[in-house]
């Protein structure tokens, strides 16, 4: 007679945070990674437009992201390399290397928020094309692209909280190398007396090529 039980089993207990271990990381990796490129991307394009007076005709203006701020492409470097800085640390570090990550995230979206509605670089902008410092734009607007580069700060704001999660869980870059050099160096065996170029070898690490 067979008896069910509810207890679970104890491979399954312990399959189950290496299987959100992977989870997680794929998706911290693909999140930073994107977001990263979309942020980059963001900043080479077209924020915001205008027009300017010069000598009595209107003279069109523009602005692309890195003009108005460069933050939201400095903090997408960083939080790249914060990535992949977390495999290389363990413990306290990998948990201050992912609040970076989670930091450079929010940055971004703060910085692109912020940049949305500036009207300060096509102001120079103008001064520089008038000759006239106390000259503005006229007509301005502004484009989408600053949202797309929140969009990107989101997504690496959300790997560096994913890191922060389930961090402990994920392989580190040094783990292969430090088992590696707690294995026992092997010792060579005794030279074979019909090879004399193992005596030779065994006589040139100052050992014995007799094994004795």
């Amino acid at each position: 007679m067979e008896y069910v039980t509810a207890v679970p089993h104890p491979r399954s207990e312990a399959t189950a945070p290496s299987r959100s271990g992977r989870r997680s990381l794929a998706v911290a990796l693909l999140c930073g990674a994107l977001g990263a490129a979309v942020t980059l991307l963001a900043t080479r394009q077209r924020w915001s437009e205008g027009t300017a007076t010069v000598a009595g005709g209107a003279f069109p203006l523009t602005a692309k992201g890195s003009d108005v701020t460069g933050v939201p492409a400095a903090l997408a470097i960083v939080g790249l390399a914060a990535l992949v800085a977390v495999f290389a640390v363990r413990r306290a570090g990998r948990l201050a290397v992912a609040a970076l990550l989670a930091l450079s995230g929010a940055g971004i979206v703060a910085a692109s928020f912020a940049g949305a509605s500036d009207s300060s670089a096509l102001d120079e902008n103008a001064a520089r094309t008038t000759g006239d410092t106390s000259a503005t734009v006229t007509a301005l607007s502004h484009t989408g692209w600053p949202y797309v580069a929140a969009a990107g700060g989101v997504l690496i704001l959300l790997a560096g909280l994913l890191a922060l999660r389930y961090g402990a869980l994920w392989p580190a870059m040094s783990g292969r190398y430090e088992r590696g050099s707690d294995r026992p160096r092997r010792k060579a065996g005794p030279a074979d007396p019909e090879r004399p170029e193992e005596i030779w070898k065994a006589l040139d690490r100052g050992e014995d090529p007799t094994g004795a």
